[in-house]
């Protein structure tokens, strides 16, 4: 049987040779996935030997990492502010800009005066989620055009014991006649030409459709600009995830709503823009 310190030289080896980026760090994070422990207990246990079942995933997961598959897809979750997330190739892997979006609805949203809120285009349904269980009296709404994505979001709910509505439709279809005090919605935001540079490892393994937002990535910010203004209750808010050099365009769309906020994300950039509800 081999020893921790023998599969991570032989995972980080594999992995150097596949030209990853930072092979040593790649094979302790899919072993210390894998173990269900932190990265440097690895290092509390090196002499400790794998059981052959974990032996055989390991080498699995090295040979799928090494062509590319993002660690999340092979560990299949993934947290999310406070929820733990079943992921799929249905959905994207929600990124560190999205749980800055969550973090910031949570600090500026008054409870109080919340009763209802949806998360649309919910993907795995991590905002709403996350909301959800910081919020447990607000009613929730999760709303997706892909039926595959939306049943990942129906599992993540039950896995975290969360009461919330499963709606399938595009944007606003879903939600004929009825009005939210607050709609969260990360689109799809980039560019045909920005897809084809982005790195292997997102165009090769996490659906297009949940990334490219038409030829210049705008497309839903037009009908988000048009459209939310009506589903808002008085007061209402709209809550935007954008791309890093959209702010200003986006602003420019929504220029006929009361009021708009560009913040930016932890690296200060462009990130977030909310909205109150149109005139």
């Amino acid at each position: 049987m081999k020893t921790i310190q023998e599969v991570l030289s032989l995972a980080a080896e594999y992995l150097q040779n596949k030209s990853l980026h930072n092979p040593k760090r790649e094979a302790e994070d899919l072993l210390a996935a894998l173990l269900k422990c932190k990265r440097l207990d690895l290092y509390l246990r090196f002499d400790q030997p794998l059981q052959e079942n974990e032996l055989v995933l390991m080498r699995e997961w090295t040979k799928r990492r090494g062509l590319g598959e993002p660690l999340e897809y092979l560990t299949k979750e993934v947290e999310f502010f406070g929820v733990q997330l079943e992921l799929s190739p249905a959905v994207l892997i929600p990124r560190q800009e999205t749980e800055i979006l969550a973090s910031k609805i949570a600090e500026k949203v008054d409870s109080q005066k919340i009763k209802s809120l949806w998360d649309v285009c919910c993907g795995s349904g991590a905002i709403g989620l996350a909301l959800k269980k910081k919020f447990p009296q607000v009613e929730v709404s999760l709303s997706d055009i892909s039926k595959e994505a939306l049943d990942v979001a129906r599992r993540n709910a039950q896995k975290n014991s969360l009461n919330v509505n499963l709606l399938q439709g595009d944007l606003f279809a879903p939600f004929t006649d009825q009005k939210a005090d607050l709609i969260v919605c990360n689109p799809p935001y980039i560019s045909e030409s920005e897809y084809l540079k982005l790195d292997p490892s997102v165009r090769h393994f996490e659906p297009k459709r949940a990334l490219v937002g038409g030829e210049d990535g705008l497309e839903f910010y037009r009908s988000l600009a048009t459209e939310a203004g009506g589903y808002l209750r008085p007061g209402g808010v709209l809550c935007l995830e954008i791309g890093h050099d959209q702010g200003e365009e986006v602003l420019k769309l929504f220029s006929l709503w009361k009021k708009k906020i560009l913040e930016k994300d932890w690296s200060g950039k462009d990130r977030f823009v909310f909205c109150l509800e149109n005139e």
